[in-house]
């Protein structure tokens, strides 16, 4: 197996963060060590600096990423009050239709977002998340929503479908993934060949009906391989 070097792993990070639009990566370093990387610098968003995470997790050989970005609003931009920002992210969630707003309290104190409430499906708690990321002045998220489906299928339907959805996915080996669901909640166990892979697996939990939660157990067999090459 070919084990890539540090230093073809940053070019790769660097030149990925560069093509993607959504970051704006002039001012982003990356320094790579034993095939973790670290991102500094600057990034106009917090929804940039997450993204920046996400795009730098799905080059494979990468075991690890620290990210150390500061969000740096542009000039041109004036950081509204609390309870503007507040207004603006339950704007947001009303104009998203799959989102119940009304089931939704939104509360912002020094820029700090709290979500409490309900939605009826677990990916739906996360795409509320990404909208609070959205808005301009929020710098971080303490998402408190309760997973309340409407229809509540079966342990063993969820399993099932859940189990499928591996099988469709050509990133996962289905046969190393274990699910267990026990009252809606979903355990992953088992090994995935890569971030690409996780990330599948995951979002093969996190968007089946009725699921209210997702556990990770789950492995990543290229990453304990690089580290063992690494290590020898």
């Amino acid at each position: 197996m070919t084990v890539t070097t540090d230093q073809e792993l940053q070019t790769k990070v660097l030149d990925k963060l560069h093509w993607d639009d959504r970051i704006n990566a002039a001012d982003v370093g990356v320094t790579v060590d034993h095939f973790q990387v670290t991102l500094r610098g600057t990034v106009p968003s917090y929804r940039a600096k997450n993204i920046a995470e996400k795009d730098t997790k799905e080059i494979e050989g990468i075991t690890e990423v620290m990210n150390h970005l500061q969000v740096e609003y542009p000039s041109h931009i004036s950081i509204p009050i609390d309870e503007e920002i507040a207004s603006n992210v339950s704007n947001s969630l009303t104009w998203d239709p799959d989102i119940d707003a009304n089931k939704i309290d939104v509360s912002i104190i020094g820029g700090l977002l709290t979500l409490r409430g309900t939605v009826d499906a677990y990916w739906k708690k996360f795409q509320v998340e990404d909208i609070g990321y959205g808005i301009t002045g929020v710098i971080d998220i303490i998402n408190e929503l309760a997973v309340v489906p409407t229809k509540k299928p079966q342990d063993e339907e969820i399993a099932r479908s859940i189990e499928n959805a591996l099988e469709r996915n050509s990133f996962v080996e289905a046969e190393d993934v274990n699910v267990i669901v026990e009252n809606a909640r979903v355990t992953l166990t088992g090994f995935v060949a890569n971030w690409a892979a996780w990330r599948a697996a995951h979002n093969a939990a996190t968007y089946t009906k009725g699921v209210i939660k997702v556990v990770d157990g789950l492995a990543i067999r290229y990453l304990e391989e690089q580290q063992f090459l690494a290590e020898d």
